[in-house]
């Protein structure tokens, strides 16, 4: 019979899985000490603000992108080693090491933001819909009607399930904390330096074609899931899913993202990822 002490990779995740179902982010400890992507995020603005001056030529910021993605990945790295090594040979280490897992995934937190969409919509109309909405997309929520608040939240709830929550696991259930580590901190390098800016379109540039290549095999995993979740639900079309997925995943402008849109789109018989005004 396997334990938590035997340190089973896939135990243990299956643990974080339900610790991040059932208490989501832990906010009561988390309103006292920083997130560890809170951390992530403050050592990636730190290193902008140091690397990344607009004086500097798009050739330096791009070799500066590149080595601070380097070398933050590789410290992610060193650190999820470290803590999977201190929490080996006890069930007190292994439960330690179940709920750093079930701190680093996103689905509860997910789910709750999106909801809170679906439930301004209903009771407050299109004006509370559109700040519950901004809080979870960068587009512009006074362009959008009551029809693209609702595209917007179900667009995120698509993209995010594969950043936030398949692609994590996949990592995770390779490399361990290791890999869940280096890819926690990737992603957290994407979401805010990957962008197509005049300030990040050199220094951003290892950021966000690292994050690309991390999900390649997620995204298109999450398109699969979404499309068998289809079969759970009243009126989800499992094949439409996967030819809407086959068929239009490679139209997005991104080389992931379309995966689980094109499949959620399918599934719900809608439209998503349409035009956007950020």
């Amino acid at each position: 019979m396997i334990s938590l002490s035997d340190h089973d990779p896939l135990l243990l995740l299956l643990v974080g899985l339900a610790i991040d179902a059932l208490f989501g982010d832990l906010p009561a400890v988390f309103a006292h000490i920083p997130h560890p992507v809170v951390l992530a995020g403050r050592a990636v603005g730190f290193f902008d603000r140091k690397l990344n001056r607009a004086s500097r030529g798009d050739r330096s910021r791009r070799e500066r992108g590149i080595v601070m993605v380097i070398a933050l990945v590789a410290v992610a790295v060193t650190l999820g080693a470290g803590i999977e090594w201190l929490c080996r040979g006890s069930v007190i280490g292994a439960a330690a090491e179940a709920l750093v897992i079930g701190v680093l995934l996103a689905q509860r937190g997910l789910y709750e933001h999106v909801a809170v969409v679906a439930i301004a919509l209903e009771r407050g109309g299109l004006a509370a819909g559109r700040e519950a909405v901004g809080h979870i997309v960068g587009r512009d929520p006074l362009r959008l009607d009551v029809h693209g608040v609702a595209r917007a939240a179900i667009e995120s709830l698509a993209e995010n399930f594969s950043d936030g929550v398949v692609a994590p696991v996949f990592w995770c259930l390779l490399f361990g904390l290791p890999g869940l580590f280096a890819y926690k901190m990737a992603n957290t390098l994407d979401s805010m330096i990957g962008h197509r800016t005049a300030r990040y379109r050199a220094f951003g540039w290892a950021a966000a074609r690292f994050d690309d290549l991390l999900n390649l095999a997620p995204a298109r995993l999450s398109g699969l899931l979404l499309a068998a979740a289809a079969i759970f639900t009243g009126d989800g079309n499992v094949g439409l899913a996967l030819a809407t997925m086959l068929r239009d995943a490679r139209k997005h402008h991104s080389p992931n993202a379309g995966w689980p849109e094109a499949a959620m789109a399918g599934a719900l018989g809608v439209a998503l990822a349409g035009p956007r005004d950020y």
